[in-house]
C-alpha cells in the first residue's frame, strides 16, 4: 500500500458531501426555474390583421383559433381593411380581388374586366362550400368562443364612420394603437397578415 491511500480515503467522504450539496444546489434552482415558468403563465400570441378581402379573413382567424386550442392567449388587432372582417354585416360580403393575385386562375387583363371580382368571390365561395370549411362568421364565432381577443381599432371604426354595434358580440372596440404595440411587447409571437 501506498503512503497516499489513507489520505485518498479520507478524501472520498469530503467528496461525496461536496457533491451532494451541489446536487441539492442544483436541484433548488431547477426546482425555481419551474415554478419561474409555470408562473409566467400561457404563452401570448397578437396578430395584425390589416387586409379584410375574403381571402385575407381566414389566416388571422385560423391561426388564432389554432393557437387558442393549444393553450395560448391570443390577441387580434384587426386595423384599416382588416375592420371588415370583425363588421358583422360587411364581413358576410368579403369579396376576392381577381387582379394582382399570381394565384388566381384568371390572367390580371380579365380579371380587371368588370364584374370579374364577383366571379372569382363565387368560384372561392363555392370552394369553401364544396370542401366544407367554415365560413368567416362560423370562425369568429369559434375564435371567442376560444377565447381569442378579436379588437377592432378604434382609429380606423372613426376613420370609416362605424359605430360600436356594428360589430359581432365579444369584439374588443375602442382599442387603439398603443395598446396593440404594449400586446405585442409582451407577446411571445406577433405577426402581421
Amino acid at each position: 500500500m501506498s503512503a497516499d491511500t489513507p489520505a485518498s480515503s479520507d478524501a472520498a467522504p469530503e467528496a461525496v458531501a461536496d457533491l451532494q450539496t451541489r446536487i441539492e444546489e442544483l436541484e433548488a434552482e431547477v426546482s425555481d426555474l419551474r415554478t419561474e415558468v409555470d408562473d409566467d403563465g400561457p404563452q401570448k400570441m397578437v396578430i395584425i390583421a390589416t387586409k379584410g378581402t375574403l381571402d385575407m379573413a381566414y389566416p388571422p382567424l385560423i391561426l388564432a383559433s389554432t393557437a387558442a386550442a393549444f393553450g395560448y392567449e391570443v390577441t387580434v388587432f384587426h386595423t384599416f381593411w382588416g375592420l371588415e372582417i370583425l363588421h358583422e354585416e360587411n364581413s358576410k360580403n368579403l369579396q376576392l380581388s381577381s387582379v394582382g393575385n399570381p394565384n388566381m386562375p384568371v390572367p390580371n387583363v380579365i380579371g380587371a374586366l368588370p364584374g370579374m371580382d364577383r366571379v372569382t368571390t363565387r368560384m372561392m365561395r363555392n370552394r369553401i362550400a364544396d370542401n366544407e370549411v367554415a365560413s368567416v362568421e362560423e370562425l369568429i364565432e369559434t375564435a371567442i368562443a376560444s377565447g381569442v381577443d378579436l379588437q377592432a381599432c378604434q382609429m380606423t371604426i372613426d376613420l370609416l364612420d362605424y359605430d360600436e354595434e356594428d360589430f359581432y358580440d365579444g369584439v374588443t372596440t375602442g382599442v387603439g394603437a398603443a395598446s396593440a404595440f404594449q400586446d405585442m411587447v409582451e407577446a411571445d409571437i406577433q405577426l402581421l397578415v
